[in-house]
């Protein structure tokens, strides 16, 4: 009798496996996955860090070196972006944070709406930052300013209107 049901078991089993799907997707290792993609000018590369916009720059710095333990950077002045800037060193990226540097800096209106501060924008590097601006254009990215300029590490960089990006701002910066 066990060995008649288990007959039964067996040959129902065959003919599922021979008519049925099978329960796991398989992907051919001769073809990559990318086939029919076009190759892109340009390419995103690692985050390069995240920026915060502080209303009291020296409690700011104070909380990430003396409770938290990070290196942190100098404050460095950036007159022709508007903002003071410290950096703090994680092992993976970095934190940026900002704070007003004159009165019509773009972090005195964000922090008029926002008392406490809080998250501004993200950096991400690109390994061409032209060929990223051309292709962000072509597809109706707004850029915030009309070209290119020199960020706090010393490379170009470029913002993209956060309504573009899924209400983030981002920073693009060339590696």
């Amino acid at each position: 009798m066990a060995a008649s049901m288990l007959k039964v078991a067996v040959t129902r089993l065959s003919r599922c496996a021979q008519h049925c799907s099978p329960a796991v997707r398989m992907f051919s290792s001769s073809s990559p996955l990318s086939q029919g993609v076009p190759t892109a000018l340009w390419k995103l590369g690692r985050l390069n860090h995240v920026a915060i916009a502080v209303p009291d720059l020296q409690k700011a710095t104070a909380l990430y070196r003396d409770v938290l333990g990070a290196h942190v950077s100098d404050v460095v002045p950036l007159p022709e972006h508007g903002v003071y800037t410290v950096f703090v060193e994680l092992g993976n990226t970095k934190l940026e944070l900002l704070h007003p540097l004159g009165e019509k800096s773009p972090i005195a209106g964000f922090l008029q709406k926002n008392k406490s501060g809080g998250m501004h924008h993200i950096c991400i590097e690109v390994d061409d930052i032209n060929a990223a601006i051309g292709d962000l254009k072509a597809k109706n990215i707004r850029l915030l300013s009309p070209e290119p300029r020199i960020g706090a590490h010393g490379k170009p960089v470029m913002f993209l209107h956060p309504k573009d990006c899924d209400g983030v701002l981002v920073e693009i910066e060339q590696a």
